[in-house]
């Protein structure tokens, strides 16, 4: 029997950008130009239509200056993240 990972949650990933976004009264344009990053793909990202890449979220992190565990770590909201358990 194959065991599968539970979904990621990429409504919170998405979530956690705007609201970094809106945090910092910053548009897509000034994001952009702090991220290095399309502004096409700020509002792809967080309107769902795209997810990304790792090297996308770690320009974001950058750009917002927090650890890329605060925006990767929405993934798991809704259910225990792996190594959790403390195996």
């Amino acid at each position: 029997m194959t065991i599968l990972p539970p979904d990621p949650d990429l409504t919170a990933l998405r979530v956690t950008l705007a609201r970094l976004r809106a945090e910092r009264g910053w548009t897509f344009d000034e994001l952009a130009s702090r991220s290095g990053l399309a502004r096409r793909t700020l509002i792809d990202l967080e309107h769902g239509r795209t997810t990304g890449t790792v090297t996308t979220w770690h320009a974001l992190a950058h750009a917002f200056d927090v650890p890329i565990e605060r925006l990767l770590g929405t993934l798991c909201n809704d259910h225990t993240p792996p190594g959790a358990h403390g195996f």
